[in-house]
């Protein structure tokens, strides 16, 4: 595009994009206008990028559905991040909407929290922690992880790097995947089993495949309860992947050993969520990715996913 063009966060809360030195480099483009609160509702995200040629979706809780029919000027969205479930791709398709993410980006970033999230689950962090701050000395059986079993369900960019971390780690790594490949399993070092079989087998279940209709609640009550006993179990893909009411159900029972999730059906958690009184539960908001280092890979790989779009090259458009 040669014209200039309207560049539009709508909804920067809390702040992922707003003061990043690479929004400069899309200043001789056009104008940049950045939004600091959550829209309130659809109305309000329509009005704010009404006149917009490109939006940078900074957060994913501000989605577009059927808001997109409203926005004849809008070309092109880039997400700040991997996922694009808060994006109608059928209906951007439809209507020549380009939408970009940012496959891989930052998978050494989520991987090394989510094995970050395994070790203070293994180890009791939060559990002991409380209760120490309660002024009991409560002695509980920690878990040793080298030597056992780590699941990784869903191969990409972050899986692998799960997966990588597992094995430096002395765990034995088995994964799955919707279509494995002996090429893959040799390149990533797993072996590819049926999903009975890792959950039946895995120390470990740790969840990284893209939200889909095929992953919706693959993880539900009869998944978890062919886990093993005292098993583990991390999300790291997206909230509605796991049935989080059967997770509840079996965390409560005591057949899980405890879950660390870092997405949730809904975002923000609300405070009232069931989630929050099970025992054994290591709970961060969808932060996986929140380091200087994470913010800064993401925020540069919109404005370069916004940079090939005007040059007429447009990259990791996942609206084909």
């Amino acid at each position: 595009m040669s014209e200039r063009v309207e560049v539009v966060v709508p909804g920067d809360d809390p702040v992922q994009i707003a003061g990043s030195p690479h929004l400069e480099r899309l200043r001789a483009h056009g104008e940049v206008i950045i939004y600091d609160t959550t829209p309130a509702d659809s109305a309000e995200k329509i009005e704010r990028v009404r006149d917009a040629q490109v939006i940078i979706n900074s957060r994913g809780v501000v989605t577009w559905r059927e808001e997109l029919r409203s926005l004849p000027n809008l070309k092109m969205i880039t997400t700040c991040s991997i996922g694009t479930d808060m994006i109608d791709l059928e209906l951007a398709k439809e209507l020549g909407i380009v939408v970009s993410n940012q496959p891989g980006r930052t998978a050494p970033v989520v991987a090394e929290h989510m094995v970050g999230l395994m070790f203070a689950l293994a180890k009791r962090a939060h559990f002991q922690s409380a209760e120490l701050k309660a002024g009991r000395w409560t002695r509980r059986m920690n878990v040793m992880l080298q030597g056992k079993v780590l699941g990784v369900v869903g191969t990409g960019a972050i899986g692998a790097e799960v997966a990588r971390l597992g094995r430096a780690l002395g765990m034995e790594v088995i994964a799955w995947t919707f279509n494995p490949s002996d090429e893959r399993g040799s390149e990533l070092g797993v072996r590819f089993v049926e999903l009975e079989e890792l959950l039946a087998r895995a120390d470990v279940v740790s969840l990284h495949v893209k939200l889909t209709p095929d992953s919706h609640h693959l993880i539900g009550a009869r998944e978890l309860a062919a886990m093993k006993e005292g098993a583990l179990l991390l999300n790291g893909a997206r909230g509605d992947v796991l049935d989080i009411d059967a997770l509840c159900t079996s965390l409560n029972s005591g057949h899980l050993g405890g879950a660390g999730l870092d997405v949730f059906p809904q975002e923000p958690l609300p405070a009232d969520h069931p989630i929050l009184e099970c025992e054994q539960v290591v709970l961060t908001p969808h932060a996986a990715d929140q380091t200087p280092e994470g913010v800064d890979l993401l925020n540069g790989g919109a404005v370069d996913n916004v940079l090939a779009f005007l040059s007429g090259q447009p990259q990791n458009n996942v609206a084909l």
